[in-house]
């Protein structure tokens, strides 16, 4: 694999692998060998459903704003916000006025997460 293969470009809508996770809610995944990192986008009130995997989660508020709901507990997150989410407990999270963009980091990767798809996969 050149190293070139290994740089990506926040801004740029065609790499990644797809995946719309509901309705208003899509990411662009990149995965690695021990880590996988998500694109999340959310339009203005979009939600993604409240859900839970395995995998340990660690969220960044690039842009926007949002309520992060996890462990039965509503969050308010802004830009520059950043949170974990435990293996296995439940979290979702619902865009504020102006949407959002959030950069979620797996480990291990989350293996239907490698292809294309929809929904969260959650099992």
């Amino acid at each position: 694999m050149a190293q070139a293969d290994n740089f990506f470009q926040l801004a740029d809508e065609t790499q990644g692998i797809p995946r719309e996770l509901g309705p208003g809610v899509t990411t662009r995944v990149f995965p690695g060998d021990q880590a996988m990192l998500s694109i999340v986008t959310l339009e203005p009130h979009a939600a993604g459903a409240i859900h839970s995997h395995p995998e340990e989660q660690w969220g960044v508020m690039l842009e926007g704003s949002g309520i992060r709901t996890q462990g039965g507990e509503e969050i308010p997150v802004k830009k520059g916000d950043f949170w974990r989410s435990p293996g296995d407990v439940p979290h979702g999270l619902r865009a504020g006025p102006e949407g959002c963009r959030v950069l979620d980091v797996f480990a291990p990767p989350r293996a239907a997460y490698r292809v294309a798809g929809k929904g969260f996969a959650t099992g």
